[in-house]
């Protein structure tokens, strides 16, 4: 079974800065919508001078997930997970979406989900794309760390969000 440290630090290369600083919007994707909706969203933000989170391909060089972006996590007012097809297969959205729900859970910050051409029932389910990923999950990490998933997924995936393609 695979243990996740969020503690160690990594070599990170983002747009968010060392140090204290907040971003206004988190932005938690996958390479399956990076260049096809991810990066659009991003410019159309920053047009409209709302500083973003965007993290880049370089970010996830090791095994944990390294302090700046827990600092980008917990200093961004809004965060938009874009939940697609392969947002499950990554253990690193993942542990992204338990930050984001802790920070939901205890901070109160706006999580606005985005379904892209996934259900919200399939998210707060584990169905569809999600269903298969989660079964390699179980063999592969402590079960308190695929709960800590599940729940995130859940609460998140039923909060009001924007539903892009035809799954409905």
């Amino acid at each position: 079974m695979t243990t996740l440290d969020w503690a160690s630090s990594s070599s990170v290369s983002t747009t968010f800065t060392t140090g204290f600083s907040s971003c206004d919007v988190f932005l938690s994707f996958t390479e399956d919508t990076r260049f096809i909706f991810t990066c659009f969203l991003h410019l159309v933000l920053k047009s409209r001078g709302i500083n973003v989170f965007m993290d880049s391909k370089r970010l996830w060089l090791g095994e944990a997930i390294g302090s700046a972006l827990l600092r980008a996590i917990e200093g961004s007012k809004i965060f938009i997970p874009v939940f697609s097809e392969g947002y499950a297969h990554s253990k690193w959205c993942l542990l992204e979406l338990v930050q984001i729900f802790e920070c939901h859970k205890f901070k109160h910050q706006t999580v606005i989900p985005i379904f892209f051409y996934v259900t919200p029932s399939d998210v707060q389910n584990q169905t569809g794309s999600f269903a298969a990923e989660f079964q390699n999950h179980v063999k592969n990490f402590e079960p308190h760390i695929v709960d800590s998933w599940r729940e995130a997924l859940r609460v998140i995936g039923n909060l009001e969000g924007s539903i892009i393609g035809p799954k409905m």
